[in-house]
C-alpha cells in the first residue's frame, strides 16, 4: 500500500520576504524564495533540454503577482516578469523546500559559468 504524500495546510506568499512559506500536515514547513520558484519553474518552456537551458539571470527581485489553485494537486504561480505557465504540484514544492540550498547553490554555479548575474 502506497504511503500518502503530505498535504499542504498553508501557503503564504510574502512580498516582504520575497518567499513562499508552505506548511504540510506532517509538520514539515519550508520557505522557498520567489527567485528559486521562478528559476526552477516546472513549465515545459523553461525546462528545455537540460539544466543549461534553464540558466536565466536577473531574477533576484522577481515577485509573485498571483497564485491560482489547479485542482487539488497544484498551484499555478504568476510572476511579475510575465512567466505563468508553471504548475507547481505539492510534491514539487516539497522537493524545492527540502532541496532549497542545494538547488540555489547549483543555480549560482550555473550563473557564474554562463557569465550571468542574479539581477
Amino acid at each position: 500500500m502506497a504511503q500518502e504524500q503530505p498535504w499542504p495546510r498553508e501557503l503564504v506568499f510574502s512580498r516582504e520576504h520575497k518567499s513562499l512559506r508552505i506548511a504540510f500536515d506532517n509538520d514539515e514547513t519550508y520557505e522557498i524564495p520567489f527567485e528559486l520558484l521562478r528559476i526552477e519553474s516546472p513549465s515545459a518552456e523553461e525546462r528545455g533540454h537540460g539544466p543549461a537551458h534553464r540558466t536565466i539571470g536577473g531574477k533576484r527581485n522577481v515577485a509573485v503577482t498571483r497564485a491560482d489553485p489547479v485542482g487539488r494537486y497544484a498551484v499555478r504561480i504568476v510572476f511579475d516578469d510575465g512567466h505563468q505557465s508553471g504548475l507547481y504540484s505539492w510534491e514539487y514544492l516539497r522537493d524545492l523546500g527540502r532541496e532549497r540550498d542545494a538547488r540555489m547553490n547549483a543555480y549560482l554555479k550555473r550563473l557564474d559559468a554562463a557569465g550571468l548575474q542574479r539581477g
